[in-house]
């Protein structure tokens, strides 16, 4: 299934900047289809969602192509990554949450979100 159409945006009323991230999720497809329901509105934490707005995260999308998974995180221009993702690990429920979610994806179940998650550098933009 793939959305050709697109996705909408949102307009903030700061200016904002953007980190790309991507994580491996395990080749099982009930596991995935088991984290993708996870992830959506009915299934979700909300404890998790606010936390992650709490620590300044204006919004956060998860996209996934097979085993692939791509986060787009837009966040204030003065936005530090170590410092909220210090405070996000420190939330209630947080730890439970990546140890939930640690059984679809490659990587070392006892890590934090910001280990897990790799940071991706961006090699192209419409240049102005």
């Amino acid at each position: 299934m793939s959305n050709t159409k697109g996705y909408k945006q949102k307009a903030y009323p700061v200016r904002t900047k953007r980190f790309c991230q991507t994580l491996e999720l395990k080749d099982n497809p009930e596991l995935i289809k088991e984290y993708v329901k996870r992830h959506n509105e009915v299934c979700h934490w909300p404890e998790i969602r606010d936390g992650i707005r709490s620590v300044g995260i204006l919004e956060m999308e998860i996209y996934l192509s097979g085993t692939k998974l791509f986060m787009i995180v837009e966040t204030p221009l003065d936005f530090d990554w170590d410092e909220a993702f210090g405070k996000l690990a420190g939330l209630p429920r947080q730890a439970e949450w990546e140890e939930y979610m640690s059984v679809f994806q490659q990587a070392d179940p006892k890590a934090a979100s910001s280990e897990k998650w790799q940071q991706m550098d961006r090699i192209f933009y419409l240049y102005e």
